[in-house]
């Protein structure tokens, strides 16, 4: 790939990014535009630009976006309408970022006439097939430099000698040993590595960040109610929201009450097992709601069938198929079985919970005539249920009398 003359870099200003952004010019002698998406981590990005422009960047060349309201609008609340569980329960918080990243380098690539793409993933984990299945699926002739699949600084300390030998600020906090490393959004953060490795030993508690500890949480429980229309959560106590507004607010009341931690020993798409810690607390309670909703408002089949797509759907968002066919496919599906999913779901927080203890819909299925233990007046027939069950057993009653 010699023929590289400008590259777009997903930049963070970090240690590791830093080092790729001086590799990338040293190894290619090319130009070097960075990237910086702003998805709600809660960091200052300043330093990301300083940093940049320090290592020769073109002002212009040096991309801080707010993708926060896209971030939540377009991917996270598409992908909850799915109730997508990778696993059983990890809410994805990691793999549903990694497309829009891709997805922003890749239109600013074309903007900047750049050549390729860069990221600063290892080749051990998931999210350098996820951002390159990004890049190739939006533009199928890009090319792609994955430093960490190529370069010879294989540890911390090559990585910090390659900083002070090219005048690259490191940080104190770096100079030591991580003990484990994070990647944050607004809807999650999530912890591996190092401290958290052996997966018979308890997560220390100063690796949480966006969570108290349960046992100190507040000691009076927390009623809130969220309302949704067509699957989507658009208020929280009666107040509209916008999409990263309301996750934020609800980020807010599960970090109060210590909701949304999970230690998880997960399958890698590369194929091995890891184990790590994630918080995701609002994205915990609108998950939960949203299924309290549901409960309502779905027709039974269509829930059954929503509830066998889900974690498919959560597979693909793993692996990095964001922008494949079938999840679109499946988006499809999905977001049909929505249509009426509109109503308010009262949730009572406390202590590392979030418990569903009401909800109300417009749209509802439940009826209260029809399942009431009292009289019906004749709404259901409980003598429609004798020829329902004798169908049902008419293939068992064969079986058994031929001696299965």
């Amino acid at each position: 790939m010699s023929d590289i003359k400008r590259v777009v870099l997903a930049f963070s200003g970090g240690l590791d990014t830093s080092v790729i952004l001086k590799w990338l010019q040293q190894t290619y002698a090319c130009e070097v535009v960075t990237f910086t998406a702003d998805l709600g981590q809660g960091e200052e990005l300043g330093p990301a630009r300083a940093k940049a422009e320090l290592m020769g960047v073109k002002p212009e060349h040096i991309f801080i976006d707010d993708l926060k309201e896209e971030f939540v609008k377009d991917y996270v609340f598409p992908m909850m309408r799915a109730n997508a569980l990778y696993e059983g329960l990890y809410l994805l918080g990691t793999s549903i970022a990694r497309p829009l990243i891709a997805k922003r380098q890749i239109e600013i690539a074309k903007m900047v006439g750049a050549d390729a793409v860069s990221h600063g993933a290892t080749g051990k984990g998931n999210d350098q097939v996820r951002f390159e299945l990004g890049y190739y699926g939006l533009n199928p002739d890009i090319k792609v430099i994955a430093p960490w699949r190529e370069w010879d600084l294989t540890s911390r300390t090559r990585l910090i000698e390659f900083a002070e030998a090219h005048q690259i600020p490191v940080s104190k906090d770096k100079r030591g040993e991580a003990p484990f490393s994070t990647d944050a959004n607004l809807l999650h953060t999530s912890s591996e590595g190092k401290v958290l490795e052996d997966p018979w030993e308890e997560v220390p508690d100063y690796v949480f960040s966006r969570t108290v500890n349960p046992e100190d949480a507040p000691d009076t429980p927390e009623y809130i109610t969220v309302e949704f229309d067509a699957g989507d959560a658009v208020a929280i106590n009666g107040e509209a929201l916008s999409p990263a507004n309301l996750l934020a607010k609800l980020n807010d009341y599960g970090r109060t009450h210590g909701i949304g931690r999970l230690d998880l020993v997960e399958n890698r798409f590369v194929g091995m097992k890891s184990r790590g810690m994630y918080e995701t607390p609002g994205g915990t309670i609108l998950h939960i709601a949203h299924r309290a909703i549901e409960q309502l408002t779905l027709d039974r089949g269509a829930a059954h069938l929503k509830d066998e797509l889900g974690p498919r759907y959560a597979e693909l968002v793993y692996n990095g198929f964001w922008f494949s066919p079938e999840r679109e496919m499946l988006q499809a599906a999905i977001d049909h079985s929505q249509q009426k999913v509109s109503g308010t779901v009262r949730l009572k927080l406390y202590k590392g919970s979030a418990w569903v203890v009401g909800r109300k819909s417009p749209n509802s299925l439940y009826s209260e005539k029809v399942v009431t233990f009292e009289d019906d007046a004749g709404a259901y027939d409980q003598r429609d249920a004798e020829g329902f069950i004798k169908l049902n057993a008419l293939r068992l009653r064969l079986l058994g009398r031929r001696g299965a």
